[in-house]
């Protein structure tokens, strides 16, 4: 009900465009300005509610951006060591196996210093739920080149771009994951725009359904920018992101259940 100018108009159900959910806190959202992790843990936020989960999720966040994860979400956070996010879950859930349990991870963290823990909790099938940020990039800890890092790509440790002949190339996790007999669901989905946030909160709301079945493990890629990392405007940075990482990282699904 408004009061604003002594007048109370009565907002109806059916006028209400977007109301915050009671998962996200009040706190003010550390990311940059134009970053999709905050989209990211909006819609991640919605689908907890609506599935009427708060009380039996949680997510665990290494280092990284999402490190302040627990600071935005009302539910369970456990936080691990670098990398150590797919470990540090696969306990909780063998431990509490009727929770709904999930990592949020950043490039940086989940296909460099974490790429073992990945791969094997994914080959063991294990019932959690993967939520990986691919930026490109080592956003939080001065833009250095990550293993997601496109050819030619430029960042701190790379300044003239990525050389693939002595760096190697780009790691696609989606893609390796979707490989192993462990996983489940896998797919590589965004956040720039609405239909995207849709598509995406879709992937999620599957994610969380299909664990409850206890099939093996959800991978779900997020490709976000890092207009910070990428020296860009936030609008200049999608407009990148497009042009290039959509190119080498293609949206959709790549493995989804048989049945």
């Amino acid at each position: 009900m408004l009061e604003a100018t002594g007048i109370k108009e009565i907002i109806k159900p059916e006028n209400l465009v977007y109301r915050k959910t009671n998962i996200m806190t009040d706190n003010t959202l550390s990311y940059c300005p134009g970053c999709g992790h905050g989209t990211a843990h909006r819609i991640l936020a919605e689908v907890i509610d609506e599935e009427g989960i708060q009380s039996k999720t949680i997510g665990v966040s290494p280092v990284g951006c999402s490190v302040l994860m627990y600071n935005y979400l009302d539910v369970d956070i456990q936080e691990a060591a670098h990398g150590r996010a797919p470990a540090v879950a696969t306990a909780i859930k063998r431990l509490l196996p009727d929770r709904f349990v999930f990592t949020y991870q950043g490039d940086g963290d989940l296909a460099a210093i974490g790429t073992a823990e990945t791969i094997h909790a994914c080959n063991r099938g294990e019932n959690i739920l993967i939520v990986f940020i691919n930026n490109g990039i080592y956003g939080m800890t001065g833009g250095q080149m990550a293993p997601t890092t496109l050819p030619g790509m430029k960042s701190s440790t790379s300044p003239y771009g990525r050389d693939v002949k002595t760096m190697g190339n780009p790691l696609k996790m989606t893609e390796i994951v979707a490989t192993l007999p462990g996983t489940y669901f896998v797919t590589r989905q965004s956040v720039h725009t609405s239909a995207n946030v849709k598509k995406t909160k879709k992937a999620i709301r599957k994610a969380v359904q299909y664990q409850m079945l206890g099939k093996g493990t959800c991978f779900i890629e997020i490709v976000s920018n890092c207009p910070s990392g990428w020296r860009m405007t936030p609008v200049q940075s999608n407009k990148w992101m497009e042009e290039n990482m959509f190119p080498y990282y293609p949206l959709g699904d790549i493995k989804t259940p048989k049945e």
